[in-house]
């Protein structure tokens, strides 16, 4: 099974590669299953180059178990290819870095050649505060056991380059008896979940990478980052926080009934189970290290005072330590600092109190005894020693804390609404339930600026309602036991107005988290801006929230800042993708604008997800696409599915992750401080943007809205089978909806579109917005935005590259089985549009095909399609199956998985799900 593809290739390492584990697959498929099945993969490999109706028969043919066989073999080919173009891209990227030294020192070169003075350069460093968060958003198809396999892989092709480095030539028969040895795991090992996972098994999943991020790629882009501002001039404190890790796992209420306010709790201890375990594991490097004899170095008073504080608090230190180093004054430190870790560590197992001195509350007490040891060195003719692993071990802790990642936790607006209502009842004063939202305003503002509590410990609530409110308990319960970074924001999904966010923010001071008159809050309260509705009009309620004077204390207890989370999933699923994107760049300009109003720092959220249609795409153009001024230094991003295990799965990647988005981040913070172009050229590109996403808009409402489309989106995508690949805890549907499309999530609605390569979220409507504009004069107008406008040309590349995946020969086949005639117009309009979305395109990009300016990527893609056609003629064969036996109703298991099979080869064919 093997890549026929061109070896002058510019990428003929890496086909040579992948080649040699198609190979290496067909000899797995003959040990494990028989010659019989290698000669079906290969006839029908020959039958999609030469005949592909020839071979969409043979395919449907196929008894299911050989289906079964035929759709893993190609789903485990896609895992081999992707492991290889990992494995060589991060090649690609250490060869460029000794070359270029990395991004941030190319961007180090643009803010040098801009003049930037080393004042502002350390102030907007002092600013920075990026913090990606991984989200359980359930985009991830393949399985942990699947994913370390590729790990091992990737490790393995790794090992044998860098043996060939060395000049001396490669055991290649080794590694190839470790490589074929993998691949026998990975067919022998089921690519499907027998159960939906729970949080915490999410949460498991998240704690992998965190823990790698922790040990490997993160300190090394702080230390880079700190050396590469140390030669502009800044100095960057070593415990400073240029970016931390956030997760919403455990702490994501909304649509999740499995996270409760136990399950929170569980996780964050969880959390720290490993968090400590990390910092544990760096102090043994420090241990390793710190064999200075106090015979040669000196060491601080405040040093000498804290480690005498130590011996005699900590009883349980081993006699052999305190008498082979008692003259080795900072290794004994670093062990006093481990026992404290593992204090802390007992201590939260057995839910014991915080002893000041013996264990640790919160990473700043750790932090704090980590710097005593650099800043000794550093007095004492060990600067080089207090810049090395010491600093390494500040930076990360710093970075990730003893808990690994800040938890937000976010919850549904009406939740909140429903509490009040049943306490406002308890209390006899109104009817909550029946105010309008004007007079909920009126009442809320009026609660926060007065003294009485609405509730009492024992008050009455309904069963959801209680856990509703019980969790605002549980951020206190649980900021008490780990320190107050452990849970830092509070979001609101579904923000409408301005009583939708004073609502959580009642309820938090119900339960002690916040003081209006003593000015004090635990928490920062974060509006979820999901819709066009909502984005609209952006400005104008972060204004009305800010002139609110009790809810402005809160802010200012906060340090001035308010975050506003952006999302791109909703709006997109309701508007289509051209007005999703404009109105969320046009909030962010009006949100800019209403903060600096009110004196305020604006903090970004951006709730991407991992495809275009949810908000994805190249982060580093992304951010730099943002309006000026709307990054000043802080940002937030989700990370999710499997966006985290193609960015995070391998440390070169990580590093070039993580070092693009602080590059990006540091770029616009001191770059992009005010407009690219003239205000009178922007006003004329606003118009025009206003013109296409207006007429994409009714372009796409004209398809989504239309009755019947539901019935035609149920009868040719897989979307019904989501919920049995088991790959989130949290149900695809939201609560008490039917079975139409409002109700369903956004995740499930590109899942739907992209199996079937329709791909609708990703380009539906644009070519109509962009033929609206030339129609109206404007052709010129929309070749200058894209040559000179950032935010225009990222969207303009986006939409391209959504384009190429999508293959509407292949959605036919769905269409063509799978729909009934009465709904193939739908096909038609789709097939009509997308015609019109690529030539608009091309003529703005001046191509002749999509993505003539990147052929290595358009030849992946095509090379994929030759594996991803049997795939897709599969499913459609299965899914002809499935219905006639009468769906999931039948309980036909075998032919069941058969489909799942195909869901998951054609996800890591494509490299995403939903």
């Amino acid at each position: 099974m093997t890549d026929q593809s061109n070896t002058d290739a510019p990428d003929a390492a890496l086909r040579a590669d992948i080649r040699r584990l198609g190979t290496l697959l067909g000899e797995a498929l003959v040990r494990q299953e028989g010659s019989e099945l290698l000669a079906e993969v290969e006839e029908v490999r020959a039958l999609v180059r030469t005949d592909s109706a020839t071979a969409a028969q043979r395919l449907a043919a196929l008894d299911v178990a050989t289906g079964t066989k035929l759709g893993r073999a190609f789903s485990t080919y896609f895992h081999l290819a992707n492991v290889t173009e990992q494995v060589h891209r991060a090649r690609e990227l250490r060869a460029a870095r000794a070359v270029t030294g990395g991004w941030l020192r190319e961007t180090a070169e643009l803010i040098r050649k801009a003049g930037t003075s080393a004042a502002d350069i350390d102030a907007a460093v002092r600013r920075l505060a990026i913090r990606p968060v991984f989200t359980a958003h359930p985009t991830e198809a393949a399985r942990r056991s699947i994913l370390v396999k590729q790990r091992a892989l990737a490790d393995t092709l790794d090992a044998e380059a860098a043996e060939r480095a060395l000049g001396g030539g490669a055991d290649t028969a080794a590694y190839d008896r470790r490589l074929a040895e993998l691949i026998d795991l990975l067919w022998q090992t089921d690519e499907l979940r027998l159960t939906r996972p729970e949080p915490t098994d999410e949460a498991r999943n998240a704690i992998y990478y965190l823990t790698e991020l922790y040990a490997n790629a993160a300190p090394r882009v702080l230390a880079d980052l700190h050396d590469t501002l140390a030669d502009l001039g800044a100095e960057v404190p070593v415990t400073a926080q240029p970016f931390t890790f956030g997760t919403w796992i455990g702490g994501d209420r909304d649509g999740n009934p499995y996270v409760t306010p136990e399950v929170t709790a569980n996780v964050l201890r969880l959390q720290h189970e490993y968090g400590i375990r990390a910092a544990e594991h760096a102090m043994d490097g420090l241990v390793s290290d710190l064999s200075l004899s106090a015979r040669h170095a000196h060491l601080s008073e405040p040093l000498a005072a804290s480690l005498d504080a130590d011996l005699a608090a900590l009883p349980e230190l081993p006699a052999r330590f305190r008498r082979v180093n008692a003259e080795e004054p900072y290794r004994l430190k670093a062990r006093c600092i481990k026992q404290k870790l593992a204090n802390t560590r007992a201590r939260l197992a057995a839910r014991r109190p915080h002893e000041p001195g013996r264990d640790y509350l919160g990473t700043a007490e750790y932090v704090a005894d980590l710097e005593l040891i650099r800043t000794s060195l550093a007095e004492h003719d060990g600067a080089l020693i207090a810049d090395g692993r010491v600093a390494d071990a500040i930076r990360a802790a710093q970075a990730f804390g003893l808990q690994l990642a800040t938890m937000d936790v976010r919850e549904h607006s009406e939740k909140h609404h429903a509490v009040l209502a049943q306490l406002y009842r308890a209390v006899g004063e109104v009817d909550y339930a029946s105010l309008d939202r004007p007079a909920r305003t009126e009442l809320l503002v009026a609660e926060l600026a007065g003294r009485r509590p609405l509730s009492t410990p024992d008050v009455a609530l309904d069963e959801a309602e209680r856990r509703t409110y019980d969790v605002f308990a549980t951020i206190r319960e649980m900021q008490d036991t780990f320190g107050p970074k452990v849970i830092e924001s509070y979001i609101v999904s579904m923000t409408h107005g301005v009583d939708d966010l004073l609502a959580a923010v009642v309820l938090a001071r119900e339960n002690g988290l916040v003081n209006v008159h003593s000015g004090h809050s635990r928490l920062d309260f974060v509006p979820l801006l999901e819709t066009v509705h909502e984005l609209k009009p952006a400005g104008e309620l972060l204004d009305a929230w800010l002139s609110i004077p009790a809810y402005r204390k809160i802010v200012a207890a906060r340090g001035d800042v308010q975050e506003i989370m952006l999302g791109y999933s909703d709006s997109n699923k309701e508007a289509g993708i051209a007005s999703s994107q404009w109105s969320i760049h046009q909030a962010q300009r009006a949100m800019r604008d209403a903060a600096a109003k009110h004196g305020v720092t604006l903090r970004l959220f951006h709730g991407r997800g991992g495809t275009v249609g949810r908000g994805g795409g190249p982060t580093h153009e992304a951010i730099l696409a943002q309006p000026y001024g709307t990054l000043d230094g802080s940002i937030k991003v989700t990370e999710q599915g499997e966006v985290i295990s193609d960015k995070y799965t391998l440390p070169a990647l990580a590093r070039e992750n993580l070092e693009l988005t602080v590059s990006a981040v540091l770029q616009a913070t001191l770059l992009h401080t005010e407009p690219r172009q003239p205000a009178t050229e922007l006003a004329v590109w606003d118009s025009v943007m206003d013109t296409v996403a207006g007429a994409a808009e009714s372009a796409y409402r004209n398809l989504v809205e239309h009755p019947r489309l539901p019935d035609y989106f149920w009868a040719c995508t897989p979307t019904a089978l989501l919920g049995s690949l088991n790959i989130g805890s949290r149900p695809s549907k939201r609560p008490n909806t039917d079975a139409g499309l409002d109700g369903l999530r956004a995740i499930p609605w590109v899942f739907g579109w992209t199996q079937t390569r329709q791909i609708v979220p990703g380009w539906y409507g644009v070519g109509s917005g962009l033929a609206a504009a030339n129609a109206a004069g404007l052709t010129d107008t929309l070749r200058a935005m894209y040559q000179r406008w950032q935010f225009f040309r990222t969207f303009i590349s986006n939409v391209e590259m959504m384009l190429a995946k999508t293959d509407l020969s292949i959605a036919r086949r769905y269409v063509d089985a799978l729909v009934p005639d009465e709904l193939r117009h739908f096909a038609d309009q789709i097939e009509t549009e997308y015609a019109s979305t690529v030539r608009e395109v091309l003529a703005i990009t001046g191509e002749a095909h999509l993505l003539d300016a990147q052929p290595v990527l358009r030849r992946t893609l095509e090379v994929r399609d030759t594996y991803l056609e049997p795939l897709h003629h599969l499913q459609v064969s299965l899914l002809s199956k499935y219905a006639a036996a009468g769906g999931a109703d039948a309980g036909d298991e075998a032919l069941q998985r058969a489909l799942l099979s195909t869901v998951n080869g054609i996800a890591a064919g494509l490299r995403n799900t939903g």
